[in-house]
Order: structure tokens, then sequence, then C-alpha cells
């Protein structure tokens, strides 16, 4: 199966190559400097830019399979009712301590032609203000291609050659026009990819089928030259489930034999545990959270350090990078008991991101801005109001682990 599926990937990429080279003025010179995924991974502490670039615009339903121009598309920044982004955003991000931004993106909704995957350019420009925003402010950066229902809904066989045909093409134009950009911008393959309303465990043909995703996003990007060839390039565990990759089913990519495995990461999210951080059955992690309650959500930090050691293990010391592309503690409180819960909640983070960092991980916080008390209010910055802090504990916390 394996030699197959290489077999297959190399013919769609020789095909896109001989389209690619046909096209005047996309190549650029080498990189000025190139990094490995590691060293760009160092020291990163990074921020989500969610609910923004990958959503959608109304009458579209979220979970449309459907490519193509979406009425008014450019509307789907704020479809989910976030205001435009800004570069006071950016920035704002920038001073309060983060070095990187991630940014998910839905591309399906912004296609002009479906059988070539070409991108809006009017949606490809507005895509390009906002990294070239980010590296203004010195931060690296990561693009994905994300909610894109098509591809991460379909994990099929019987899917399978169609989706990596489509997903060859569009990584091929989202490439070409970012061939010139230096190391700090990276690119991400695909999200959380899974049957759609089924997040369990995977399937044997799932799990091919999410590998030769990541197989076809590695070797498109590669045969579109310039600084692309040494790029930093992120492929997913099924569903960014970590548990789903160390079980044994995430395989590393092909790479070229001069870059080996030097510059591509795996990726995974880590709401961790989901009962506390998403869920919030639990208002207590972890043992410092045992003197305020018995009431603790069983995992621990014993149970978080020996999970990022087997990632060490399963990855790391195979010469790949580690990325966290999203990871948070949702606003959760009693009112009686409000400063101690945030307090324990600033702990968790400075925590998880202290251990990540000394293990050599980029971290990305999820941040929806969503606000609120209970399940999934993610909301650090409050967009709607000038980039206003809403939960400074979570950003106290976040820049605590980051100093240590």
């Amino acid at each position: 199966m394996k030699s197959m599926q290489s077999f297959k990937v190399k013919s769609l990429v020789s095909l896109m190559f001989c389209l690619f080279v046909s096209i005047p003025g996309c190549w650029a010179g080498p990189m000025e400097e190139s990094v490995t995924a590691k060293e760009w991974n160092k020291g990163v502490v990074g921020w989500n830019l969610g609910n923004q670039l990958e959503c959608v615009q109304w009458p579209w339903v979220n979970e449309s399979m459907q490519i193509g121009l979406g009425e008014d598309h450019m509307k789907a920044e704020t479809g989910w009712e976030n205001p435009m982004i800004t570069k006071k955003v950016i920035k704002a991000v920038k001073d309060a301590g983060f070095n990187a931004i991630r940014i998910p993106i839905r591309w399906q909704c912004h296609i002009t032609n479906a059988k070539a995957m070409t991108v809006d350019s009017e949606w490809m420009a507005r895509v390009k203000e906002v990294i070239d925003w980010c590296l203004e402010e010195d931060l690296k950066v990561i693009i994905n291609v994300h909610h894109e229902k098509w591809l991460e809904g379909r994990p099929e066989y019987k899917y399978q050659d169609e989706n990596n045909q489509k997903l060859a093409l569009l990584w091929m134009n989202i490439a070409s026009v970012f061939a010139s950009y230096d190391y700090r911008l990276a690119f991400a393959g695909t999200n959380e990819v899974h049957l759609q309303d089924n997040w369990g465990e995977p399937t044997a043909e799932n799990l091919t089928v999410q590998n030769e995703y990541n197989q076809t996003f590695i070797s498109v990007v590669r045969s579109t030259g310039g600084n692309n060839a040494k790029r930093h390039l992120i492929c997913q565990t099924y569903v960014c489930n970590p548990q789903f990759g160390l079980n044994g089913g995430f395989f590393i990519p092909e790479d070229t034999e001069e870059n080996g495995k030097k510059y591509m990461s795996v990726e995974f999210h880590y709401y961790n545990p989901w009962d506390y951080c998403g869920e919030c059955k639990y208002y207590y992690w972890g043992e410092v959270g045992k003197k305020y309650s018995t009431e603790v959500s069983p995992s621990d930090e014993a149970t978080m350090t020996a999970f990022f050691n087997q990632c060490m293990n399963a990855w790391s010391r195979k010469g790949l990078g580690i990325v966290i592309g999203e990871w948070g503690v949702s606003n959760h409180y009693k009112s009686s008991k409000e400063a101690e819960i945030h307090e324990n909640a600033q702990y968790y983070c400075k925590f998880f991101v202290s251990e990540a960092k000394k293990r050599g991980f980029s971290t990305f916080v999820w941040d929806n801005n969503k606000h609120g008390v209970g399940a999934e209010n993610f909301g650090i910055f409050n967009r709607n109001k000038s980039m206003k802090v809403e939960m400074p504990w979570i950003l106290d916390g976040i820049m605590e682990g980051k100093n240590l």
C-alpha cells in the first residue's frame, strides 16, 4: 500500500510540476536564510487568529462540501460575527508578547475554477495583506487549509484520488504566490481531517487517506521551488488528535533527499484534558488545584509531561519538529470562587507553555473571540473592543511560561 500511494503521489506531482513550470514569473530566488523545523519552532509562543479567515458567508452552510465562489464571498471574514482584521489586531498580539500567529484559512468558498482550484485574486490579496502585517511586526506565521469540508470530511478511499488532485492544485496555487517569502512563513497542509460528525477512532482507511494528504502537500509545495524548497512544512495527525498519531497511525512523509526530515513538523491540537479545558466539567486542574478542591480533573502535570515525552520519542528524535497548533482553556468559574479558579487556569497555562517550550515545541493558543462563561469561550482579546484583554489570567500564564 505504501509504495502504491507513493507512486500515485509522485505521478500527480510530476503533472503539477509540468503545469507549474509553464507559468511565467512564478519562480523566486533561493531563500536568503533557511531554518530547520526545530529551529523555527524553538521559543515560539503563538496565537491563533481564529474565526476569521476560515469562516463562510451567508447563505453557505458551514459543513458544505461545495467548492466555488460564494455569494458576497469577501464578506466571509466577518461571517462569524467578528470585525475585519486590522493592523491594530496584529500589533496588539505582538505587544502582548506573542512572537507568532497561526492564520486558519478556508479557501473553498473563494475558488473561481473548481477543476483548477484557482483562488480568487481579491481573496488572495486579502490573505497576503494580513500575512504582510504579521511579517511587518516580525512575527512568524503559519497558514493552512482549514475547514475545507470536501477534503476534511471525506477521508475515504472512494474520494482519495479526487481529493489529492484538488489538494495538489490548491497548494500549487497557494505556494506559488508565496514562493519568494522568507523562512518566517510556514505552511500547514490540512487541519482536523475526520469523517463528518465523527471525531472518534479512525479506521486504517481514514489514516491512509490522511497520510497521503500529507505526502501530496509536501511533494507539491517542494515542486514549486523558490524558497518553498526548504520552507518549514507542517503535517497533521488524523483529526489533529495526537493519540491517533502516536499509536502508529502517522506516517512521516518523504521530503527531498537533501532535506531529509529537517524541514518538516508534525502538528496536533491539545485541549487536554477536555473535561477541564473545553467541556468545563471541572474547575480545577493539577496538583495545585487540589489545594482548592477535591473535585479536580484526573489528568494532571504528570499526565502532560509524560505525553510530551512520548511525542519527543515518537517524532522529535526522528528529526521532526512539533507544532501544537491549537490549545486553550475556556473561561469558566463559580462566582464565589472566581479568583482561585482563574489563578488555577493561569497556572495551567504557565505549566503547559513552559513544558512545551523546554522541549522545543511551538504552541499556538486558540482565540475565537468568544467571551462569556462556559464551554469553548476561548477569547483572550476582544476584537470588537479594540483588542481589550478579557482573560488576563490566561495571557499572564502564557507569558510566565514563555519567560521561564
